[in-house]
């Protein structure tokens, strides 16, 4: 059995961590969660997942497109309503590694993020916590906060219990991959292996369709279906990927 087809098991290094997010303690696993350089990160077999994988809001791709990314111009800002005069509160109902979430922060948006899976909401624990501290980055991750919580089954119940307002949400599903051969990032692999893909996207859209008081935003593949349910009322479209936009009611100043 190859590694790609092996079972995949996940164990946490350190006993307290393990306890909390309700996952076995121990090194020997397919990935493992684990203190390395300070920072919290998730490992598998380099050859076939490459390097661990960590949350930075300091430094790397984040870093880079804080700077140069555009600004409000950006994509995923126009379609969360990110205009003059108007910042909106947003959730972030699939916020993976949080890179969306951090762009909209940075555009002054206050971001709640919902993650469903463990060992990545530990992850972006861990960065949010590593950047609060930054002189320049703290003041963005200050209007980040985190709920560990399933959006498809919770969305309702989580944003009660934080009194967090959604006016908008965001939503970023895993689409299904035809084969691995697809899978060219191992970052992505390795994060994959823990989301899977989201077959429960409709259930998704729907939860957040009851939920939001004026937008949801929905990112696709360009070229992708939209999420099975109502048709979105407009659509946003860049060179990979597109915007599903279904529209309450006007973001107003």
């Amino acid at each position: 059995m190859s590694p790609d087809e092996a079972p995949i098991s996940l164990a946490v290094a350190d006993a307290a961590l393990a306890e909390r997010l309700g996952l076995p303690q121990g090194e020997r696993a397919t990935l493992v969660l684990r203190r390395e350089a300070g920072r919290l990160v998730l490992a598998g077999d380099p050859r076939v997942y490459g390097k661990p994988l960590a949350v930075d809001f300091l430094a790397g791709k984040v870093a880079h497109r804080r700077q140069f990314g555009g600004g409000r111009g950006q994509l995923v800002a126009k379609a969360c309503g990110l205009g003059k005069g108007v910042t909106p509160y947003i959730v972030d109902a699939t916020a993976g590694l949080g890179r969306d979430a951090f762009v909209l922060a940075s555009l002054g948006a206050s971001v709640l993020l919902v993650e469903r899976v463990a060992a990545i909401a530990a992850l972006l624990e861990d960065g949010l916590a590593r950047a609060a501290g930054d002189p320049e980055v703290g003041e963005i991750v200050a209007r980040m906060r985190l709920a560990w919580a399933d959006a498809g089954r919770e969305l309702a119940a989580t944003l009660a219990a934080t009194d967090f307002p959604p006016q908008v949400i965001h939503l970023d599903p895993m689409f299904p991959h035809r084969d691995k051969s697809a899978l060219v990032k191992k970052e992505m692999r390795l994060f994959r292996e823990l989301a899977g893909d989201d077959a429960d996207a409709p259930r998704l859209l729907e939860a957040a369709l009851e939920t939001a008081t004026h937008r949801v935003v929905v990112k696709r593949p360009r070229k992708a279906p939209p999420i099975a349910g109502p048709a979105p009322q407009h659509m946003l479209e860049g060179k990979t990927s597109r915007y599903d936009l279904y529209v309450h009611r006007a973001l107003k100043p």
